[in-house]
């Protein structure tokens, strides 16, 4: 269903976006081109990764989507959180009842205030995976209850069982 309604959102952008909808007919359209800067003749994709790519329409004859992408019996995986989702301050716990923020900025930049440590940090397969400088890792990850934070010590691997796991909330209104 989520893949339906994700689906019919886009249609409706590639609709609103053409130069006078639907309504305009080919030979009004032919005397009247649109200007390349104007955005309403650009169609932008943004990828899970957080990369965009910018299309102009009239170079787009159609936009064609798999079967199994548009119809509602269509099962699969819960759609993972957008890389740009992670951008922000993120209020999380320490596994002993303590509070820190932990800092994801858009270059990869990472930042904890416990102990003020500088990281980096990666998306991957729908979380955001960070290592700090002191060889510590966290994972900040969507769960069914929300977003949680999996802290592994130095030497283990995001596969490997953590430490802790505790809330985490983004604290920034609106993330990208």
């Amino acid at each position: 269903m989520r893949k339906l309604v994700c689906i019919a959102g886009l249609m409706a952008m590639l609709f609103l976006a053409l130069p006078g909808g639907w309504a305009r007919t080919r030979s009004a359209a032919r005397t009247r081109p649109a200007s390349i800067d104007s955005p309403a003749t650009t169609l932008v994709i943004v990828f899970k990764d957080g990369h965009r790519q910018s299309f102009n329409l009239s170079d787009i004859a159609r936009v064609e989507f798999p079967a199994d992408a548009v119809s509602p019996a269509a099962s699969g995986p819960a759609v993972a959180p957008s890389r740009g989702r992670f951008f922000g301050r993120w209020k999380v716990g320490d596994g002993a009842g303590r509070r820190f923020f932990i800092t994801l900025e858009e270059s990869g930049d990472a930042w904890r205030s416990l102990h003020h440590v500088h990281g980096r940090w990666t998306y991957v397969d729908g979380e955001a995976r960070i290592t700090w400088d002191d060889s510590a890792q966290d994972a900040i990850r969507k769960t069914a209850s929300g977003y949680q934070k999996f802290a592994y010590g130095a030497g283990k691997s995001f596969t490997d069982k953590p430490d802790n796991v505790t809330a985490a909330q983004n604290t920034t209104p609106h993330p990208i």
